[in-house]
């Protein structure tokens, strides 16, 4: 296994930041990554502030264990949020050691989104944070190239969630438009070729709302493990080699159903299966 394996919080979002921790441990993932700002209006915001109790607790269960937070989540340029309330997510990521944020463009004005990104960049340098964009299906920023095109314009970074890429039409070939080093993290998971037709669950972690949108349903509560779905993923592990991978798999009810020590060991499982076959076509091309 060449590449680090973590774990997104998404897989597990019910678990509060320490018991993330513990658990991706327990199932041999390397770093997680840890959501300090909601995703949704609708969400209990877990009290991750720099300097809280549950940080604390967070960086004492990081220290003893040897995993490290890979990125933070999710701050969203919309046009009306600035440095007033991005610096207190920039703050708490630093208290963990953070390398990423993860920044999603949800902004209809393209000039000022560029212009907040990369004032978001420079703060989040000073902080010894790659603020990395997440094109996202159902966002102003939707495809991998409309994000390779940030990069280019802000110096951002790229987070690769390998669904919204399917689902926005992505090929293999578009990675090729982002600068250099771009690409901060691989989001894993596996899905089938089209979007399926999906029930929400009756309760989502921490109340996400998912709005009867089977994209959002599919986003936030029923992906699939790697290496099961139609998605394209020994092509894309073998065109970014070397990038971190981090394991994004929500699936609602089966951990409901099978608990979530299960649901990891069977993500660890297929993602190392998944990356050694990876490895070995690459290997045999280079050949």
């Amino acid at each position: 296994m060449t590449r680090p394996i973590g774990l997104a919080h998404l897989s597990a979002l019910h678990l509060p930041p320490p018991e993330l921790v513990e658990a991706a441990a327990d199932c041999g993932f390397t770093s997680v990554g840890t959501r300090v700002h909601p995703a949704t209006a609708s969400e209990t915001r877990y009290p991750m502030a720099a300097g809280s109790p549950m940080s604390a607790q967070t960086r004492a269960r990081l220290d003893s264990t040897g995993v490290s937070v890979f990125d933070v989540e999710v701050f969203t340029l919309d046009g009306m949020r600035g440095r007033g309330e991005w610096m207190p997510v920039l703050e708490a990521g630093a208290a963990l050691g953070a390398r990423v944020l993860n920044v999603i463009g949800g902004d209809d004005d393209r000039r000022r989104l560029t212009d907040s990104l990369a004032a978001l960049v420079r703060d989040a340098h000073e902080f010894g944070i790659t603020a990395s964009i997440e094109p996202i299906s159902y966002q102003k920023v939707d495809t991998f190239r409309a994000a390779a095109v940030a990069a280019e314009q802000t110096g951002c970074g790229i987070m690769l969630d390998v669904l919204h890429f399917v689902r926005a039409g992505g090929t293999v070939s578009d990675l090729a438009a982002a600068p250099p080093g771009a690409v901060q993290v691989i989001q894993l998971c596996d899905g089938p070729a089209a979007v399926p037709h999906l029930e929400a669950p009756p309760r989502m972690p921490l109340g996400q709302d998912t709005n009867g949108s089977d994209r959002q349903i599919e986003s936030r509560a029923k992906r699939q493990v790697p290496g099961t779905g139609a998605f394209p993923l020994i092509e894309i592990l073998t065109a970014l080699p070397g990038v971190p991978v981090s394991v994004e798999v929500p699936d609602v009810t089966f951990v409901e159903s099978h608990g979530i020590t299960e649901h990891l060991h069977r993500l660890m499982t297929a993602t190392q299966q998944l990356i050694t076959t990876a490895d070995n076509e690459r290997t045999e091309a280079i050949r």
